[in-house]
């Protein structure tokens, strides 16, 4: 049965489908030795490469939670120094399920199943992350319920979140949205910067490993989100 040649990228493990089609639109990508397009199939007997190099289908699919440490960037750009992928240094491709900021902490899911990555990110407006936020001014409960109601940024209202002080500086902030830099933001429009941010949970998964490693997710938890994805879809 035919498959289209991004949706193929993708379920090999390749890459994401968006980044397939950014591999196509450079020409990158042949089918049978003819330039693939955008639309174009891929029959079981095809020989598909990228850049003159051969794809495997049908690869195990990989699924990480990596533990980010600051200065290291969400990308899979190996041009870009600090990327997370030659920090990982992983066996095989994979690639970053959204992002964290540079200069943040924490949680983040890796793969090689380029179709969870897209679901993940269209449900990204309905499951939660739980942050830990320290910042340079006293955390009152004004600032909690301020934050907890929606802050105007980037020309939006952000969503109701739940806020909860942890300490005198610090807070844990559960959002449903990821808007650019959005905890930041939010905190900058009280007067506050932010000094530390760790992001601790998403969805049922926890941040459980120590700075810099990564551990596979365990079969429970891939259970889970796997019907998570299924009721959002």
């Amino acid at each position: 049965m035919a498959t289209r040649i991004n949706k193929y990228l993708s379920e090999s493990g390749f890459c994401s489908r968006r980044e397939a089609d950014r591999l196509i639109l450079e020409n990158r990508v042949k089918i049978d030795g003819q330039i693939a397009l955008l639309g174009s199939q891929v029959e079981d007997i095809s020989i598909v490469t990228v850049d003159g190099k051969p794809l495997t289908n049908l690869q195990k699919r990989v699924y990480l939670a990596f533990n980010k440490p600051i200065g290291i960037t969400s990308t899979t750009d190996t041009k870009i120094k600090g990327n997370m992928i030659d920090y990982i240094h992983y066996p095989e491709r994979i690639f970053h399920i959204g992002r964290l900021d540079k200069d943040s902490e924490g949680l983040i899911l890796l793969t090689n199943d380029g179709d969870i990555v897209n679901q993940i990110l269209r449900a990204e407006n309905a499951h939660e992350k739980e942050y830990l936020v320290t910042v340079d001014r006293p955390v009152t409960k004004i600032f909690c319920d301020q934050m907890a109601a929606g802050v105007p940024i980037l020309n939006t209202v952000t969503r109701p979140c739940i806020v909860k002080k942890v300490d005198l500086k610090t807070f844990k902030i559960i959002l449903t949205e990821g808007l650019n830099r959005q905890i930041r933001r939010m905190c900058a429009y009280f007067g506050y910067n932010v000094l530390s941010l760790k992001r601790i949970r998403i969805m049922h998964i926890h941040l459980d490993i120590p700075t810099g490693k990564y551990r596979p997710l365990t079969k429970i938890e891939e259970k889970k989100l796997f019907e998570i994805l299924k009721s959002a879809s």
